[in-house]
Formats: C-alpha cells, structure tokens, sequence
C-alpha cells in the first residue's frame, strides 16, 4: 500500500506544475482492498467545475499501473470541500519559489475572509502590490503585479 499511495502522492497537478496533488489537498485517501487488491484513490477538486480533474485521474491511474497494479477507482469528492488552507508547508515553498503567491496558511478556515488590501510579491516579499485580474491563467489563480519590482505573478486564491 505505502508504495502505492507513494506513487500517487507523486502526480503533480497539471496547471500548478511545481507541486504535487497531495502536497496542494487534492489527494484525500488511497486504499488497496486486502481481498482483491483492488486501489481507490479519493480525491478532492480545488473547484468544483476544475477542468484539470480529467488529467489528474488520468495521471492517477497510470501512477497506479506504474506501482504494480493494474486499474484503480478514482473518486471524486466534494465535501469537506477543499481550502487553500489544505496547501502544505512544502506547496507553500515550491509555489514561492515558482513565482505563485500562495495564501497564507490558516486564513481560509479561520472564518470571513478578510479583505486584503495587497498580496507579497514572492520574488522580493514586498507588500506593495496590486491585483491586475481576479483570474490568471486558471480560475484557481489571480494575475498581480509588484510595484517595487515591477514583476508580474500569479497567487492562488483563498477559498
């Protein structure tokens, strides 16, 4: 099982490429049945309307094949429903380092999500920033531009 649930924790999501979808809370369970051998990977979509979850059960299922098994059962849930809070430390970082601005750990689940007023750029960590679209190149990100550098980036957005 371990080698398994290894190999589908190692999928990386197909529109956030520098992390996993375990490392982002998409990855909710994977369990092999004792008696038949049989893996069902439970996931979990960032939105509901997600159109990357095709590519992703795809992914899965051939991670799966390539652990030793010949099929999977890929499920989909909705509740509880995902949060960017499910973000590890690790997705954090890697989606820094990639020039991503990821919210801030605990801000989704702590209740009304407050208003912003700017974003830290993760090249220059400067608060001086402003938000050029509510939508980047997926609907799970929004497009912002650093004042101080001068850089674009993307941050995923709090839900």
């Amino acid at each position: 099982m371990s080698r398994v649930r290894a190999a589908v924790a190692q999928v990386v999501d197909p529109e956030l490429r520098v992390v996993t979808i375990e490392e982002l809370g998409i990855l909710r369970d994977v369990s092999v049945a004792p008696e038949t051998g049989r893996v069902t990977v439970t996931i979990r979509p960032t939105y509901s309307g997600c159109p990357a979850m095709d590519a992703i059960r795809a992914d899965i299922e051939a991670a799966v094949r390539a652990a030793g098994h010949p099929e999977a059962e890929v499920r989909t849930v909705l509740a509880p429903p995902w949060s960017s809070d499910d973000i590890s430390e690790s997705g954090r970082a890697k989606l820094a380092a990639a020039g991503i601005a990821p919210p801030a750990a605990g801000i989704a689940r702590s209740g009304p999500v407050p208003v912003r007023l700017s974003v830290r750029c993760p090249r220059c960590g400067s608060p001086e920033t402003e938000q050029l679209s509510r939508f980047g190149s997926t609907a799970c990100k929004a497009l912002w531009r650093c004042r101080s550098c001068a850089e674009p980036f993307e941050q995923v957005k709090v839900r």
